[in-house]
């Protein structure tokens, strides 16, 4: 029985290759598109030392209809999309918000252009809690209303998201996967975020001044309405997000309905502060971190941490690695990197 075929975008990016490895271990065959214009073929490599296996890669845009017809030409029998391609920072995206609206929008509209062409109409969404703005209450479930979104970063995942809820009436199943903020990397150190520029995360800037890369921190505000006046995040481990996505296809596959639209928050359930994440990381690793507080940041929300509870019923999922392991895990793919 051949493998299950599916295309992954973004596949060379943090999240897109973490998933990657996740379905190869599961028995299921990755196709990557990736542009590289965020990544390199890093991650590539890697996902072949770990697994045995180097997936089939496509260097390309997904904005390009023509680029992705052909991978599908090529690719026969995909079964499905999970769809990673899209920039990222929220500060950029302040500065540069044309360019996101562009690239974010225009890839999903792409995919969801080319893939009735060859009979698939299935595709899992990296979408983002940035949709709920500034929420109402936390923890967040996935009943709370968008509020205006505090970066066209969290705007155009809103957009998207509501192109997918009308794209039921095409005949579209889709998840889209609401995850709150990805750390950490593979156990193995082999693969795990690789900022290309300046990271926009916080760990890897964490992790690049712990080993002498950054010279030093800075924490974007330390005035809000939190227990120590930092933002408060839901930390997720990267692995842990990366089987999220192999529940809800696996998930979508079970489901009977023609079309459908269905949406879950990834996270822990557990709010961290920025400043608790700092202690943390020095406690797991022993590092000393040279930090300072700085003025608040343009797009940042103040605190949100999600309500799991419907992936946990739904997807019968459930994180398994606690924010140490996720910690410590960053830092050795950190050291690793610096051997290279």
């Amino acid at each position: 029985m051949s493998k299950q075929k599916i295309l992954v975008t973004g596949g060379a990016g943090y999240i897109g290759a973490h998933t990657a490895v996740a379905l190869l271990q599961a028995g299921f065959k990755p196709v990557i598109i990736d542009d590289l214009s965020k990544s390199d073929e890093t991650l590539l490599k890697g996902i072949k030392k770990l697994t045995g296996v180097k997936p089939d890669f496509y260097k390309g845009s997904c904005a390009s209809k023509p680029f992705v017809k052909n991978v599908f030409k090529k690719e026969k029998n995909i079964a499905g999309v999970i769809h990673f391609a899209a920039f990222k920072s929220v500060s950029e995206s302040v500065t540069q918000p044309i360019k996101y609206y562009r690239n974010n929008i225009d890839s999903l509209l792409t995919l969801l252009e080319v893939m009735p062409y060859f009979g698939v109409g299935d595709i899992i969404f990296s979408s983002s809690c940035t949709v709920y703005g500034q929420p109402d209450a936390i923890p967040v479930n996935e009943d709370a209303p968008f509020k205006k979104a505090e970066s066209p970063y969290g705007a155009t995942k809103q957009i998207c998201e509501y192109i997918l809820e009308d794209a039921k009436k095409q005949g579209f199943r889709s998840v889209a996967l609401r995850y709150f903020n990805p750390i950490g990397a593979h156990s193995s150190a082999l693969i795990g975020e690789l900022p290309i520029d300046v990271p926009a995360n916080l760990v890897p800037y964490i992790t690049q001044t712990a080993i002498g890369k950054r010279e030093k921190l800075t924490v974007f505000g330390n005035d809000y309405d939190t227990p120590d006046g930092t933002c408060l995040r839901d930390f997720i481990h990267v692995m842990d997000l990366a089987d999220a996505h192999l529940s809800a296809w696996k998930y979508l596959q079970q489901q009977t309905k023609e079309s459908r639209c269905d949406v879950f928050n990834v996270g822990t359930g557990n709010g961290t502060s920025v400043l608790e994440l700092i202690k943390e990381f020095e406690r797991v690793t022993k590092q000393k971190l040279n930090y300072s507080i700085g003025a608040r940041r343009e797009g940042d929300v103040v605190k949100t941490y999600a309500d799991p509870a419907r992936a946990f019923d739904k997807l019968k999922w459930k994180p398994a690695h606690t924010l140490g392991d996720a910690l410590l895990h960053a830092w050795n793919w950190e050291k690793k990197l610096a051997k290279r």
